[in-house]
């Protein structure tokens, strides 16, 4: 069977498996999934591997990147979205998942595993779910409809739970969360990266649950991928990578991202 990829990732991590110490992509992605002012089904991305750094490495580096991306497109560190200011200088704050949802909503949502109080904890804030959405994403409604839309920033959320991040290393001091991070601006999320996490045992084991979740019905789960644990199982070096989206270019420019593809998808007459 052929597949549209949906991610530059496990080919690239392959190669780092291979010996190649840093690689990147600039390609097309597709997303089966609604359009709206940030969202195309098809799309261009670009996902970079870096071996023997770490999530904290990538939060430096991405900074910098983003700051050198806003100035050359802008000739400055200052733009508007949606008639918010942002300003992209300075060293952005590196603030915790969970506790910024705490303190949005309340609601401590560290080691929660309940289902049923996660979805009654949903509906008492007024927000839907799917009912065969494992404890990850119900958790993840929380900072997606709740939280994340209030957040100007640039900033970095950080250490996400494991349920929502297969494929990122466990933090050393908490292994129910990963060395993962999001950049977040003018609430909506402009990147993604983490350690990648190479332990074989351990990958398999969360594909087999993503695999659960998918067979229960959630279709945004991880699919089983057999080459890349064989690759993992030869061994891959410590690394972290970082994804973003042609949605940055839309976001500095302030313009819906249709407006900003040369062909974007269009009713039929």
């Amino acid at each position: 069977d052929f597949y549209l990829r949906i991610s530059l990732e496990l080919p690239l991590k392959r190669l780092l498996v291979g010996g190649f110490e840093k690689v990147f992509e600039i390609g097309k992605v597709f997303r089966n999934e609604g359009i709206d002012t940030e969202h195309l089904q098809d799309y261009e991305m670009c996902e970079f591997y870096w071996t023997y750094a770490d999530y904290e490495d990538l939060m430096t580096f991405t900074q910098e990147l983003y700051q050198e991306i806003v100035r050359g497109v802008t000739g400055g560190l200052e733009t508007t979205y949606e008639g918010k200011k942002i300003d992209w200088s300075g060293k952005w704050p590196r603030l915790d998942y969970f506790e910024l949802i705490k303190e949005h909503t309340g609601v401590n949502l560290t080691g929660m595993t309940d289902i049923n109080e996660l979805q009654k904890l949903l509906t008492k804030h007024k927000v839907s779910y799917e009912k065969n959405m494992g404890v990850g994403r119900l958790i993840d409604l929380f900072w997606k409809k709740l939280v994340r839309p209030k957040v100007v920033g640039p900033l970095f959320i950080i250490n996400h739970p494991v349920e929502v991040s297969p494929l990122a290393k466990r933090l050393s001091t908490d292994s129910s969360r990963v060395q993962r991070f999001q950049i977040i601006v003018g609430g909506t999320e402009l990147g993604n990266g983490f350690s990648e996490l190479n332990d074989p045992a351990d990958q398999r084991s969360r594909f087999e649950e993503q695999m659960k979740l998918r067979e229960a019905g959630d279709s945004e789960a991880q699919m089983l991928d057999e080459d890349f644990i064989t690759a993992l199982e030869y061994g891959m070096p410590p690394a972290a990578g970082f994804g973003f989206s042609e949605r940055l270019f839309s976001f500095i420019v302030d313009k819906p991202i249709r407006e900003t593809v040369i062909f974007p998808p269009m009713r039929s007459k």
